[in-house]
């Protein structure tokens, strides 16, 4: 019986031995845990530059008068705290383990025009380009490839989410940003209905009534920070009169309703971009007189 046994576990090494020799084809090593090395390696407060090619999108970001902004498919400002961690990430993809160095591997791990380039500029010149592949066995690490090497490497992070972003997703959603306590006065226009919202001396009001300063903040807290949800990019030819119009230290945000009832379409007067904003959003900022004064 022990002979047996033993036979069945000798047979056993044998063929978990020839599985690893086959399976472990020419081109292909691997080493456990981190190489102690990044992919790339470049100076993040030199950067000017970005360019993004996957089979589905293009986009290029360039640093305009020290103002990201997306170039292509769009001109439009960028979103600074994106392009910023993106720059970032790039230059801190820490390498775990080469999993092939065979170049007819590459398709296989999608580090390859299958994937997403990335081709990160200093100056004006070409300071680093990697590929960003498939997701690994877990969610905390992909496949990637410095160009020009046959290299394929684990690294650590799901980078995909940084780098493979359509382009609205690149670019500043802002309606309205500025310093709420710079704000004195607020106008509300719904259709033949205006009231004003006014810092009178140190308390707020509308006309001659104290406003309910809790109301009052949280009402400044969202128009000085004013996010859209998508863009608008074509042109857009308002059917009837602005269903309310606010205007703020000389900015006018006029809002129309959409085909969806369940959005607006929003304009501001210090630019030609239309945006599309959720309700319940809108809501936060589309307050009737009835809602600054006390019950």
């Amino acid at each position: 019986m022990k002979r047996s046994l033993l036979v069945q576990l000798g047979i056993l090494i044998i063929l978990a031995i020839i599985a690893y020799v086959v399976l472990r084809r020419p081109g292909e090593v691997s080493t456990g845990g981190s190489l102690g090395r990044m992919l790339v390696t470049y100076d993040s407060a030199a950067v000017d530059k970005i360019e993004i090619r996957s089979p589905s999108t293009s986009v290029s970001l360039e640093n305009q008068g020290g103002r990201w902004m997306v170039t292509s498919p769009v001109n439009y400002r960028a979103d600074e705290a994106t392009v910023a961690s993106t720059v970032a990430a790039g230059r801190n993809i820490e390498l775990t383990s080469l999993v092939s160095a065979n170049p007819e591997k590459r398709k296989l791990f999608q580090v390859d025009s299958s994937g997403t380039m990335v081709t990160v500029y200093e100056k004006g010149n070409k300071a680093a380009a990697f590929f960003i592949g498939k997701m690994g066995s877990t969610y905390t690490e992909t496949y990637v490839r410095a160009e020009g090497s046959d290299e394929v490497y684990i690294g650590k992070g799901f980078l995909g989410a940084t780098f493979n972003r359509q382009p609205k997703e690149w670019r500043d959603r802002t309606i309205l940003k500025t310093d709420q306590n710079a704000i004195r006065s607020v106008k509300f226009q719904y259709g033949d209905t205006t009231f004003v919202l006014a810092l009178q001396d140190t308390l707020w009001r509308v006309g001659r009534d104290s406003a309910v300063y809790s109301t009052v903040k949280s009402f400044l807290g969202a128009f000085s920070n004013l996010q859209a949800d998508e863009f608008v990019d074509t042109a857009v030819i308002p059917s009837r009169p602005p269903v309310a119009i606010l205007e703020a230290e000389g900015t006018q945000l006029r809002f129309y309703t959409a085909k969806d009832p369940g959005k607006y379409l929003v304009q501001t007067s210090a630019s030609p971009q239309w945006f599309e904003m959720q309700n319940w959003k809108a809501s936060q900022i589309l307050k009737r007189k009835k809602d600054f004064l006390p019950v």
